[in-house]
């Protein structure tokens, strides 16, 4: 069943878009003899309804947290500025660099330094590939900390030594630390 998570006249950023719009109105998903819509959909006035993983509030983008589902992180390549692909042939794959996407649109993201990626091409091609599943690492490690909260009794001691490592990675990647 599905709950609304935002309400009318919100102002929320619809990602697919790239723009702030106000929430018109808000659409459930019916279905016979449930007493709970299956789906909320959001009318913003766009042309169509969005979803609540395609819509984004104010207080979100502050977030220190990242949500596996609203996040869509994946590594593209970028052409080298520095050296042709001939020059590089050692490379795997030569005349290119991979960039991490971490935006619904392939311009923002993070990138690595030409010099570096000669140097270790092989060491950043897997750092990226890491950094791109990180929303789901996450993920997966809050789930494991949920678990264990819940069924601590019933873990055994090598579970629960996992699920305090993986509390503590998610609480340093919480900490905002001054520069």
């Amino acid at each position: 069943m599905a709950k609304a998570i935002f309400h009318k006249n919100q102002r929320v950023y619809v990602r697919p878009v790239g723009t702030w719009a106000v929430i018109e109105r808000i659409v459930p998903q019916w279905v016979k003899d449930v007493p709970e819509p299956l789906k909320i959909f959001y009318d913003v006035g766009l042309g169509r309804e969005f979803v609540a993983t395609e819509l984004q509030t104010e207080e979100s983008t502050t977030l220190t947290q990242v949500d596996p589902a609203m996040e869509e992180w994946h590594v593209v390549r970028a052409q080298n500025k520095w050296r042709s692909a001939e020059e590089c042939s050692h490379h795997p794959y030569p005349g290119t660099y991979p960039v991490i996407v971490t935006g619904t649109q392939d311009g923002g993201g993070w990138r690595v330094p030409g010099t570096e990626y000669d140097f270790a091409p092989e060491r950043v091609e897997l750092q990226a590939l890491i950094m791109a599943s990180s929303p789901q690492f996450m993920g997966l490690l809050r789930r494991l900390v949920d678990y264990a909260n819940a069924n601590g009794e019933n873990l055994p001691d090598e579970l629960m030594q996992m699920a305090q490592e993986a509390e503590t990675a998610i609480q340093q990647v919480k900490v905002i630390k001054p520069v």
